[in-house]
Order: structure tokens, then C-alpha cells, then sequence
């Protein structure tokens, strides 16, 4: 078998300035694919067929954005896909149609990478056909074009491992969580016990470098990070469903009881306040996605875990304000025998959640 590269070549003044973007604004999320500047070797993942014409294996490459005749030359690109981690795939095309999510040569040049039974070369839409450099340059209306199939998938995180040193912890003011409240009518001072209950939503988040499909699963099977009184400390191993993309989205409820001496006609206030505390800690792990196909694919990511905690809750009472408007207090005597005895008016008592 013969190993050989097909270079493809450009006009070198037309597209200056689509060629100096990189070509992760290219692929956007498909960040495991990349023109690599050939440095000597095949680089991981590099893209190729098997030219069953020829008896070689073509390689995907470029020099500049086009793909006119052969070309000999010490500097070009390669295409590659680490880790065979994107799937890729050759489609039909015709008369110069591209299907959708078809691989540029260059960001904003409307020229795909395509091939037929003779090897690798151009589609070029503007001119309705595919073109193949041998010895020149020859065209052809019916070839394949090179596609990322964007299928749905499933997505799971496994073997992660956190640089617990290289933790950084954000502790914000302390929030409001509810606020409860008594008003005391009677004519005497009286004790309530004010419970106030809460619940939050607080997210934690795997970052992989990448965004998820709007819709898809995934699951994360980790040890858990949270911050106790000695640090960061990891829970045991666990498999997590997440609620969307990579973050999960969890419910916590509290609740705080205070026993409040209430002076008559007066109104009391007791705040429930918690303080989030984040956390970032870098982390690797190994990300597989699944395909309807029952396809895996599997790639070594480095991430950022950023995880929101509730820490200490508390209840805080407020200074009672004297009630607006208050009736005051009024006593009937009554004359019974030889003793006066007060008979206190009706009042009420009050609590405000």
C-alpha cells in the first residue's frame, strides 16, 4: 500500500482573511476536528480513505483554501479528527449540492472536501461540480461530500479526576431565603416559636470544553466534590443523570425554628439567610457519546467542575415595630360585692408568612 497526500491547493490572495481564523471557528462544537499544520507526521486521527484506484490511502489536506491541481509544498494542513471522537461521514451530492454540516476547506469559502472513485478533491457549489487534481484538473457532477453527522446521541462522563490543589472558592453575601413574620395584638408580651421553611435550586456543572445538543441525555459516574469544614472533600463514587447538557439542577430544602418574646402591639420579622459558596476545580475525565447506530466514540477531555453550595443557614430577627394605628387597651370594672375586678378586652394574635 502506497502512503501519500493529496494537497490541495489555493489562490493565495483571494482569501486572506478567511484564512487567518482558526479552525475551531470553523467546526464550532466539534472541537476534536481541526486543520493541523503538518509537522512531519501523521497527526492523531488524521482523516483518510483508502483510493482502491490508486492503491493508496489519500489524506485530507489543504494549502490555503482550494483544491485546484496537485501541488507540491513543505507547509499545509491536515485534517484531523482526534481521537476519531467526530463522526464523519461521506454523503451523496450532485451538480454541485453540499448537504447540510458538509467540511469546509476554509471559514466563509464556499468550497466542501469531496471524493470519488478516483480519489480526493473539491466540491465547489458556484460551479456545479466536484473537482479532481490528476495531473491538472478534471470535473465530475456526481461525487461524495465529507459531513459531521450531528445525530442524536447519548453522552456520558466516566474515570474523572479532580486537581483538588488547584481549587478556587467564591463565597457570596449572605440572600434573603423568606422572611416570616408575627404580629402580637394581645396585652402582654407573649412567646412564639417561628419556623421558616425554604427551598432552593442550585446547578453544578462538568464543563467539557464543548457544548451538548440541545435535548440530548448524559450522565456523569464521579465522586462528588463539596465543601466541608476542612476543605474541598470528594463523596463516593455515584452515577448522576443531568437535568441539561452537563449541569445538574438540584432542590435542597432548609428550615430554621427561633423563639421570639413578641412586646404587645408590636410586630416582629425573622429573615431566613443563606450564603452560596462555589467552587472551580479543573478536572479529566474520558467523554463517550453514543449514536442511534449503537456507535460509541471516546475522547480524554479536561474540564472545569463548577458546583454552587448553600452553606450556613440562619434565621435573623429583625427589631419589632410598634403596630400603626394600634387600639389601646381598655379595662371595665365591675363591682362585685366589695372587690373591683378588670375585665380586659378581647386581642388577638398574628403571624405573617
Amino acid at each position: 500500500m502506497k502512503l501519500s497526500v493529496l494537497l490541495l491547493s489555493a489562490l493565495l490572495a483571494l482569501f486572506s482573511q478567511q484564512q487567518d481564523l482558526p479552525s475551531s471557528f470553523m467546526f464550532a462544537d466539534n472541537v476534536n476536528l481541526e486543520w493541523l499544520t503538518w509537522g512531519g507526521s501523521v497527526p492523531n486521527g488524521a482523516v483518510a480513505i483508502y483510493n482502491g484506484y490508486t492503491e493508496r490511502t489519500d489524506y485530507v489536506c489543504k494549502y490555503k483554501c482550494e483544491a485546484d491541481h496537485e501541488y507540491y509544498a513543505p507547509e499545509f494542513q491536515i485534517l484531523a479528527n482526534k481521537d476519531n471522537f467526530e463522526f464523519l461521514e461521506w454523503k451523496e451530492g450532485s451538480y454541485g449540492s453540499v448537504p447540510l454540516h458538509s467540511v469546509r476547506t476554509c471559514p466563509g469559502v464556499g468550497i466542501y472536501v469531496g471524493k470519488n472513485k478516483y480519489g480526493l478533491g473539491k466540491v465547489v457549489p458556484q460551479f456545479e461540480a466536484f473537482f479532481l487534481p490528476w495531473e491538472a484538473q478534471y470535473w465530475y457532477k456526481k461525487y461524495q461530500v465529507l459531513t459531521i453527522n450531528r445525530d442524536a446521541y447519548t453522552q456520558d462522563i466516566s474515570n474523572v479526576k479532580y486537581a483538588i490543589d488547584e481549587v478556587a472558592i467564591f463565597q457570596y453575601p449572605p440572600e434573603t431565603m423568606r422572611i416570616s413574620g408575627v404580629t402580637n395584638n394581645e396585652c402582654q408580651a407573649v412567646v412564639k416559636t417561628v419556623t421558616i421553611s425554604a427551598s432552593t435550586e442550585v446547578e453544578t456543572t462538568w464543563n467539557i470544553g464543548r457544548s451538548t445538543m440541545l435535548g440530548m441525555t448524559g450522565s456523569i459516574t464521579a465522586n462528588i466534590p463539596f465543601i466541608g469544614s476542612g476543605g474541598i472533600e470528594l463523596s463516593g463514587k455515584k452515577t448522576l443523570q443531568f437535568s441539561r447538557g452537563t449541569t445538574r439542577v438540584e432542590s435542597l430544602s432548609h428550615s430554621v425554628s427561633v423563639e421570639l418574646t413578641v412586646p404587645p402591639n408590636h410586630s416582629c420579622r425573622v429573615r431566613m439567610e443563606g450564603r452560596k459558596i462555589k467552587a472551580d476545580i479543573p478536572y479529566t475525565a474520558r467523554l463517550s457519546r453514543t449514536y442511534r447506530d449503537g456507535e460509541t466514540q471516546w475522547t480524554s477531555i479536561s474540564g472545569t467542575y463548577d458546583g454552587v453550595q448553600i452553606g450556613e443557614v440562619r434565621a435573623v430577627v429583625e427589631r419589632c415595630e410598634p403596630v400603626a394605628d394600634a387600639k389601646p387597651f381598655e379595662s371595665h370594672y365591675m363591682a362585685s360585692e366589695s372587690v373591683l375586678r378588670p375585665k380586659i378586652n378581647s386581642c388577638y394574635l398574628y403571624q405573617n408568612e
